[in-house]
């Protein structure tokens, strides 16, 4: 399976440099970043948003950032980035039950190693990926309950990058780097 375009043929020296650590951190050929060299603009901004990923804040560890991606990339049904978001799951302790109910093939109640946060950032994760957007009042008031503002920014705003790069992934008809190989 093939991009709906090819990357150009050449590449500034600078957006060549982020190239280059984008492969060299995944240990794959990043066809996204590529193909974003047609437009330097969207490239830096890409990049950019990429370098500031969440990783680990607080009490929002990456076990948690990590299902939430997950969580995001599935509801977004984008194959790169169920590949790429689901690499290396079992890293950060995500089980085959926890990855069925992240797919949304086992009721997240059901699977007793996730905490009531994971539960909340699970689904929260979902609603942001939906279209169009809404929340209960309820749900809201529940996930106040258990995150603080700082954390709830954090949670929306890594469901909000995979989206971002979920809708900018199938658009390009960029297809799976090969993560899960």
């Amino acid at each position: 399976m093939k991009a709906f375009i090819e990357p150009p043929q050449r590449i500034s020296p600078f957006l060549r440099l982020g190239v280059w650590m984008a492969e060299k951190v995944t240990g794959r050929v990043m066809l996204p970043a590529r193909i974003l060299a047609w437009y330097p603009k969207a490239a830096l901004g890409s990049g950019m948003l990429e370098a500031l990923v969440a990783h680990r804040d607080g009490n929002i560890n990456e076990r948690m950032l990590k299902l939430v991606r997950m969580a995001a990339s599935y509801a977004a049904a984008c194959p790169f980035c169920i590949d790429m978001n689901s690499h290396e799951r079992e890293a950060v302790g995500i089980s085959t039950d926890e990855l069925l109910a992240v797919r949304g093939q086992l009721a997240l109640e059901l699977v007793p190693s996730f905490s009531k946060r994971e539960q909340l950032a699970i689904q929260y994760a979902r609603l942001i990926s939906q279209t169009p957007l809404k929340f209960n009042p309820d749900f809201i008031a529940q996930l106040k309950a258990h995150f603080n503002e700082r954390e709830m920014v954090i949670l929306a705003s890594t469901a909000a990058q995979v989206n971002y790069w979920a809708r900018l992934i199938q658009a390009l008809g960029i297809p799976p780097a090969g993560f899960g190989e």
